[in-house]
């Protein structure tokens, strides 16, 4: 009996330690949170405040507006304007096509129209924070050489005229003359004013030069130099190459159609209105028995959220009922196929992805992923699967890349997650989530799904988003698995679970051909590491 107890005794005083080590090591991995809201609003007033200060000392100097150039530019917002009507006669649209202009308040009742300007107001500050970084602020570099310029954060149209911010020579020395030149690839440069003793030569030309006797008069010139893009590209950048004698720097001006903002109904003015904000997509092959299931589990909670599936069975049978739309792919076209078609279909500003085997329950309350989806600049947020045995699984990874030579990079693959979202205790980002979640939908089609793997690939999915998805987890938004002990056991299995498993479950050989094959041959990975 004693050497029982010290035997005891001596795996206590093992065991205990390691429990604390890890304890310790779980508690100090979770402690970091981030707040995922981006807060620039501080340091754009702070680097507006310095370009005005820079930018006002020669206002003294008078100027004279060029209308030809000055009417290219957006100074107070746009304008749609159309041609005025001329001479009426037949088939004059014809030979003299005019421009139409719409104003689109107009075409909104008058009694919605409060509402819709609520509404557009706030999603498109939501859609700003989501879209726009630091890295789009404007940024002067000070004369450090005696030219200054914008490092940073200039941006036109393609096709399009900007006045460039930031021009200025910083010459303390006693000369004759101050030369400074600008050269362009994708563009041209012109003068929206002309001020008195400055010598312009190359207006409206890729190269343009101003010399001038007075430093004082040539920086204020250099105020109203402007940028037209001549070259369309919707996509890409012109390098500027900036010159005075002795010194050279160049800056970029980014070329681009801003992001595009998509807006969507947001039904009844409630705190989260699920059934207009929301459809339910998902995928199914065979189990109609699962698929209904689901359905009615579904029902018990949302009657009437939109649901969404996509179907690739040989024979398919009819889904039917209110707010189900059930769509039929041609015979095993997969899993991926069948995610594309059904978020293809869905016009709800949101996505809830569930598999066909899920059983919704109380804890499965949407209105929390929409909450976090709405307060944060999170573009996908997943939640956890509650397995038959009670346990619930969330399926968190990150994933990063090293790169790598001709040959491709490196991919790496780690269970876990990078912080905990503050004022959302329950919730982390990490790169890969389980198959239960909710996205933006036009990021989700943004990114879109491989139709080449078609019965497993679920990480290729955030892989090919890891440069435009920004994902979440919360583990207090739970979804039940049905059971599956039944249909894995030989004697239990129906026909249909046997046909099923035949096209879910291919050969261990098959499954690492089909996904790592598409890391190498698409995504130009030339190994993975994962835990």
């Amino acid at each position: 009996m004693r050497v029982i107890q010290k035997k005891t005794l001596g795996i206590f005083l093992v065991v205990l330690p390691l429990m604390v080590i890890l304890k310790f090591h779980w508690t100090s991995s979770t402690i970091a949170t981030t707040d995922v809201l981006q807060r620039q609003d501080s340091l754009k007033e702070l680097l507006e405040i310095r370009i005005q200060q820079m930018e006002h000392g020669n206002d003294n100097i008078p100027y004279h507006i060029k209308d030809s150039v000055s009417r290219s530019l957006a100074i107070n917002g746009c304008v749609c304007e159309g041609d005025k009507l001329g001479i009426h006669f037949p088939f004059a649209h014809l030979l003299f096509p005019q421009v139409s202009a719409t104003q689109l308040r107009s075409t909104v009742q008058d009694s919605d129209l409060e509402r819709a300007q609520k509404y557009n107001k706030k999603e498109y500050h939501s859609f700003r924070k989501r879209t726009y970084t630091a890295a789009d602020l404007l940024i002067l570099a000070e004369a450090n050489s005696p030219l200054q310029y914008p490092t940073q954060g200039v941006e036109v149209r393609p096709k399009r005229t900007i006045l460039i911010p930031g021009l200025s020579l910083k010459d303390n020395s006693k000369k004759s003359s101050y030369l400074v030149n600008l050269n362009a690839t994708m563009g041209t440069f012109d003068t929206a004013a002309l001020v008195d003793g400055v010598q312009i030569k190359g207006d409206g030309e890729m190269q343009i030069s101003f010399v001038s006797r007075s430093l004082a008069a040539l920086n204020r010139q250099l105020q109203f130099v402007t940028y037209t893009n001549t070259q369309f590209h919707p996509n890409t950048a012109d390098v500027v190459q900036l010159n005075t004698v002795g010194f050279q720097a160049s800056f970029t001006i980014r070329i681009r159609h801003p992001p595009m903002p998509k807006f969507y109904n947001p039904g009844p003015q409630k705190e989260y209105n699920v059934n207009t904000l929301v459809t339910i997509a998902t995928k199914t092959f065979l189990r109609y028995d699962k698929v209904q299931d689901l359905i009615n589990s579904i029902r018990q909670f949302y009657p009437t959220i939109t649901i969404v599936i996509a179907d690739d069975t040989k024979d398919p049978k009819p889904v039917t009922g209110p707010y189900i739309e059930h769509y039929i792919m041609p015979f095993g076209k997969g899993w991926f196929a069948g995610r594309n078609l059904a978020v293809s279909q869905v016009t709800t500003k949101y996505v809830l992805w569930v598999d066909d085997d899920f059983i919704f329950t109380s804890n499965t309350k949407l209105e929390k992923m929409v909450d976090i989806l709405e307060r944060t600049t999170l573009d996908l947020v997943g939640g956890a699967v509650r397995e038959v045995t009670g346990y619930s699984a969330t399926y968190r990874h990150t994933i990063s890349t090293d790169a790598g030579d001709e040959e491709g990079d490196c991919l790496h693959i780690r269970t876990g997650y990078h912080h905990v979202i503050e004022g959302f205790p329950n919730c982390v980002v990490a790169d890969g989530v389980i198959n239960f979640f909710m996205a933006r939908t036009e990021k989700i089609r943004q990114v879109g799904f491989d139709p080449r793997l078609a019965r497993v690939g679920h990480l290729a999915f955030f892989i090919d988003g890891l440069d435009s998805l920004y994902v979440g987890s919360c583990d207090d938004v739970i979804i039940d698995h049905a059971s599956k002990i039944k249909a894995m056991l030989p004697w239990g299995q129906s026909e249909i679970d046997k046909a099923y498993s035949k096209f879910r479950y291919p050969s261990t050989q098959e499954t690492i051909v089909n996904e790592y094959d598409l890391f190498y041959r698409k995504n130009h990975f030339k190994c993975v590491t994962s835990d």
